[in-house]
């Protein structure tokens, strides 16, 4: 039963319609005056958003999503702070990336600048990724609300009427002069929201806010972050402000030479750099000063810096700050991502020397002889490619020479990924990886006689530095095929000019040879001829002087007076003291050697010939020819290369033909 409480009586001022409008009027309009009223105290204006003033959002910004404290200065990031500061000080925002591989300090810089910012009175909001998309639209959510987002707009994106993330960027770009951190976002291919890529900008991440969003990670891919993203990638500290960090932790280690002396050990990296100075700044450690630190380092680096920590594998936070386990974190995710050979390519890597490697070395033939796995030029490509997005290696700029020689593409990885890369590698895969370097090295070197002119120069002084360890690696039986294998690069390199490289082979050649076979063995005799020879192309011609003297005596000693390659070093050491500006010494050696020759090998032998050249040079030198009847020319050196097994070939420096 319905009772209608209407009365059929209704008072005489209602039958008045003027009267009812114009009370309706009044009501409407207290009305509408009290909801404007209610808008201006929330902070929302009619008419749309307007930016909220900062004093207002700082009385709200105290709140959990603070920066981390840096109790430390930061050393050696001057610029890189500076550019930071123009974004968040300068109209417009924008977005900034902060990458490079694991143990840069991208967290330590992010969290600086952000100190920084809020000194300066900004609004700051710190983010940390914990791959977890959901988790993150609720932190943007919030930082939205800290500045201004009313709860009427959030409860149209909670009904869905609007997009939450659109929502919240609307308000992020009405307000200026914020900050937000969003820390380690090392896999932003799950950010989100929806599975659109990043560089769209229609996820959480975007450049399009009135402030600056400042997000650090270890991939450096524009790919990835999109063309209206500013990436500031790190590189390792110089040895000032490196030195500057140690001594900072431990003061009382050292003088600031030692300490540079240590962070240029340790490559500047600013994990290896904090994990150094808090050992030494330990009363208990047992190194307490930079020198005894790093001498330890030689023997000791597994339990210095690769020392394993039991949570690592199970909290990623500790593994960021261990440096054994730090890249392990990047390693995982390209490995999680298909890039199945990016591992055993950085074991690789880290076998090899530490300077550029050819990237023509790194064939898949290589990898599949070293670690085992099938390889082919797109899985080895793509590996690379992967390290190279998360900052594991680094690829300089092809070598250009100032000659038209052709570039060659390079490959760099850093001393403490390498060190700590090759110090985890199983020892069960370590003989077989540095045997199938050892054999592709062999035939890198073989190739390069093969290629015409200058062709093989830059890739010849790409391999230099990867031939020392390759003799020291060498068995007995191939000692003497290794030794030729570095000659005949040096002789490359010779060619090519590049004396300091060939200085660094011929120096490992006479040392090995000495060593294995002594000091008067006639391989270690030619091979220490030789290098005096190098030295003398080298501009160093006394030394080069001092070494072809003891050559030449250990040779009239064991080899007798009249022997060729007795004659070879007299003849080398005359050229030696004539580009020394001895110029009479030389002129009696050559005038001796040329006798000798003329005795033993006849007047037109091509010894001979070169003999009477390098004298008619020295007396030129002294202001006269004499009436030798001869062409003069560059002084021929006299090159030996006993310890190849094949038959020794002339030096390339020699302009005629050359004695042995």
């Amino acid at each position: 039963m319905v009772t209608n409480y209407v009365t059929a009586n209704p008072p005489t001022w209602a039958e008045n319609s003027l009267l009812v409008w114009s009370v309706f009027g009044v009501l409407g309009a207290v009305s509408l005056g009290l909801v404007l009223w209610e808008r201006r105290l929330a902070g929302e204006p009619e008419g749309g958003a307007r930016p909220e003033a900062l004093e207002r959002i700082a009385a709200v910004s105290g709140h959990s999503m603070n920066p981390p404290a840096v109790s430390v200065p930061v050393r050696g990031r001057d610029a890189e702070l500076e550019r930071i500061g123009r974004l968040v000080r300068g109209p417009g925002g924008g977005m900034v990336v902060v990458c490079g591989a694991g143990g840069l300090g991208k967290t330590t810089l992010a969290a600086e600048a952000a100190a920084r910012a809020r000194a300066e009175g900004r609004v700051v909001v710190w983010i940390r990724w914990r791959d977890d998309a959901t988790q993150l639209g609720q932190n943007f959510t919030q930082a939205a609300h800290i500045l201004g987002l009313p709860e009427a707009r959030l409860e149209e994106a909670r009904t869905g009427r609007v997009s939450l993330v659109d929502a919240v960027w609307e308000q992020l770009a009405t307000v200026e002069g914020w900050l937000i951190v969003v820390d380690n976002v090392d896999t932003p291919t799950r950010v989100g929201p929806g599975s659109g890529p990043l560089s769209a900008y229609r996820g959480w991440l975007r450049p399009h806010g009135g402030g600056a969003l400042l997000v650090t990670s270890r991939d450096t891919s524009t790919q990835t972050w999109g063309p209206d993203a500013g990436l500031l990638a790190l590189d390792p500290l110089a040895d000032k402000a490196g030195g500057a960090v140690l001594l900072d932790a431990a003061p009382h280690a050292g003088t600031e030479g030692e300490a540079e002396a240590l962070a240029a050990r340790l490559g500047g990296l600013p994990l290896g750099l904090n994990a150094a100075g808090t050992y030494l700044s330990v009363p208990t450690s047992r190194h307490r000063t930079f020198t005894t630190y790093q001498h330890a380092l030689e023997n000791e680096f597994g339990d210095l810096l690769g020392a394993e920590h039991p949570a690592a594998a199970t909290d990623p936070e500790t593994a960021r700050r261990v440096v054994r386990h730090t890249w392990d974190l990047s390693l995982d995710q390209l490995h999680h991502d298909g890039y199945t050979l990016a591992r055993p390519v950085l074991q690789l890597l880290a076998l090899l020397a530490p300077a550029p490697i050819p990237r023509s070395l790194i064939t898949p033939s290589l990898v599949t002889d070293a670690t085992g796995l099938p390889a082919t030029a797109a899985t080895v490509e793509a590996a690379l490619a992967g390290l190279h997005q998360y900052g594991l290696i680094r690829t300089p700029p092809p070598t250009a020479p100032e000659t038209a020689e052709p570039s060659v593409g390079q490959l760099q990885i850093h001393l403490l990924v390498r060190e700590v890369t090759a110090h985890t590698l199983p020892h069960s895969q370590l003989t077989e990886a540095l045997t199938a370097i050892d054999e592709h090295l062999t035939q890198a070197v073989t190739a390069l006689a093969g290629l015409p002119g200058r062709a093989g120069w830059p890739l010849a002084r790409l391999l230099a530095p990867h031939l020392p360890p390759h003799l020291d690696r060498s068995t007995p039986q191939d000692f003497m095929t290794a030794l030729g294998v570095l000659d005949n690069l040096a002789d490359v390199l010779s060619s090519a000019g590049a004396h300091s490289d060939e200085l660094l082979l011929r120096r490992h050649v006479v040392e090995a040879e000495t060593l294995q076979l002594g000091p008067n063995h006639p391989a270690s005799l030619g091979s220490r001829n030789n290098l005096a020879s190098a030295l003398n192309q080298h501009g160093e011609h006394r030394q080069a002087a001092d070494l072809h003297q003891q050559t030449l005596a250990d040779r009239e000693r064991t080899l007798g007076p009249n022997h060729p390659d007795t004659l070879g070093s007299r003849n080398n050491l005359a050229n030696a003291l004539d580009q020394h500006g001895e110029h009479r010494q030389a002129a009696d050696l050559h005038r001796q050697t040329l006798a000798d020759r003329e005795r033993t090998l006849g007047p037109n032998h091509p010894d001979t010939l070169a003999s009477r050249n390098n004298l008619a040079s020295a007396l030129t030198g002294m202001g006269t020819t004499s009436g030798l009847q001869t062409s003069i020319g560059k002084p021929s050196q006299t090159t030996n290369a006993p310890s190849a097994p094949t038959t020794p070939t002339p030096s390339p420096a020699a302009t005629t033909s050359p004695t042995h």
